[in-house]
């Protein structure tokens, strides 16, 4: 842990300035944990029931999924970590560098607003969490109340934790992942002795197209935390080890999403009508027995707090970035808030959760990808970030550019992102090269956003730069894994 956190004890008041190099003292395997809360969420078993019932699936081809889907998308989040604990910045503050001053309110504006969405859809499970627990103790049965009360307390609870900072996050992270790992174990021995497992085997194959679409539905939740990956490694020092920040990246998140994934898709064979329930979590409570179902569904909402503290620790960054001059936890309330009234709107209005979330998922990951494409090309040119110039936002700065923009990162961002929504589809919105081709039919928009991005932004002309080089020893050559 930095020696920030611990000095100014529980409540982290450092904002998007860079960590001074004498406070960096944090270790690459407090990333583990903290890639594992980021996963515990009920939410992998209704996408691993989505797997079977929805794409037709095989226990196979969901092995596939859920070992591809961690990989790909936490090994963007490691690569674009380093970023991190080369300038001890937020990514959102690091992305100035690359877009400008002015430029980077476009992408952060758009990564602000689909992180809503993220938290929202957090918020409504761990509701939905509180809820199916009080039917199955006390048989108290949802109602519009009890549904703002337990979305209000939940965001609450967010709040205060996001609020506090890294110090509190990746203290409760620690102690959630062993919970969480000694329940899953449970719920797992269940489902082996309870699962008809010939019916599990036996099923046919599906198509390798819904089989890709499947990763890229699996991945859309580790591709929402690339752009906020430096947030977590920013009190790393300079001479941490790469290798180590991508694999324990991808161990942190693989160690939940396979088996959660996996045991969503057993469950499935058993009830078909897991994958369309009318939330995603009460059917817990009609699977497991009553020992089980409680405690898994109360760890299951400590994971979603976590998840939601997380997201909304980075989102008080990306408010600083965009402009508004609080300090970080309260920058987080407006996250809070706007996280409460679309809970409210999707838990009392909205039809179905599960149509909604992946519908969601298609367009979030497009959303994320152009702004990954556009930092992670620049990332192996960077030789470095200059402090001074990251939060320096008037025309002085080194990284204002040409009027605050560079053209480079903004035309490759914005055509990556015209590029990807062509290829996507979803129930909300499909492009006109959504279908009748391969990119489209195996779901690969999101894919297609980061390579146009990137390789537009490594052809385009580029500012020169005119920033100073730190006295470290930090040469591209770090980014080697």
């Amino acid at each position: 842990m930095s020696k920030t956190a611990e000095s100014e004890g529980a409540l982290e008041t450092r904002g998007i300035e860079p960590v001074p190099d004498a406070e960096r003292t944090a270790k690459t395997r407090e990333l583990f944990p903290t890639w594992v809360a980021a996963n515990i969420s009920v939410l992998l078993l209704t996408m691993g029931a989505s797997l079977v019932v929805a794409y037709k699936l095989n226990f196979w081809q969901a092995v596939v999924v859920a070992i591809a889907a961690p990989v790909v998308s936490y090994g963007l989040v490691g690569l674009i970590g380093i970023a991190g604990k080369r300038g001890g910045a937020p990514g959102m503050a690091l992305s100035r560098a690359v877009f400008g001053q002015r430029g980077n309110l476009l992408p952060g504006s758009l990564i602000w607003v689909a992180r809503w969405g993220w938290e929202t859809i957090n918020a409504v499970t761990g509701a939905y969490a509180v809820l199916t627990v009080l039917d199955i103790l006390f048989d108290i049965k949802k109602n519009d109340f009890l549904v703002i009360v337990t979305l209000l307390l939940f965001v609450v609870a967010t709040f205060a934790i996001s609020g506090l900072g890294i110090n509190a996050v990746q203290k409760c992270n620690k102690y959630a992942t062993y919970l969480f790992g000694l329940f899953s174990v449970l719920v797992l021995i269940f489902l082996i002795i309870d699962t008809d497992w010939s019916e599990v085997f036996h099923r046919p194959a599906g198509s390798t197209s819904l089989m890709v679409a499947g990763i890229g539905m699996i991945a859309a939740g580790g591709v929402s935390w690339i752009p906020t990956s430096p947030d977590f490694t920013r009190y790393l020092p300079r001479t941490a080890s790469s290798a180590a920040i991508v694999r324990n990246s991808i161990g942190g998140a693989g160690i939940v999403v396979l088996p959660m994934v996996l045991m969503g898709a057993v469950m499935a064979v058993s009830t078909p009508d897991l994958a369309s329930a009318a939330d995603p979590v009460s059917f817990l409570g009609e699977i497991l027995p009553l020992w089980i179902a409680v405690p898994y569904l109360l760890i299951a909402l400590v994971g979603m707090l976590l998840i939601n503290a997380m997201s909304m620790y980075s989102a008080g960054f990306t408010a600083q970035t965009l402009g508004f001059k609080v300090p970080r936890h309260w920058a987080v309330s407006i996250n809070a808030l706007i996280s409460l009234v679309f809970g409210a709107i999707l838990m009392l209005v909205a039809t179905s959760f599960m149509g909604s979330f992946i519908a969601f998922l298609s367009l979030l990951a497009v959303a994320f990808s152009a702004w990954v494409g556009v930092f992670g090309a620049d990332m192996f040119t960077r030789k470095h970030y200059d402090s001074t110039a990251l939060i320096d936002t008037t025309r002085a700065s080194a990284y204002w550019y040409r009027g605050g923009f560079s053209p480079a990162a903004v035309i490759a961002w914005a055509l990556g992102l015209v590029a990807g929504l062509m290829f996507t589809s979803s129930d909300w919105f499909s492009g006109p090269l959504a279908s009748n081709n391969f990119l489209g039919e195996y779901g690969l928009g999101w894919v297609v956003t980061i390579v146009v991005s990137g390789v537009l932004y490594l052809v385009l002309p580029k500012p020169a730069d005119t920033t100073t080089a730190p006295d470290e020893n930090e040469t591209p050559a770090a980014l080697a894994v």
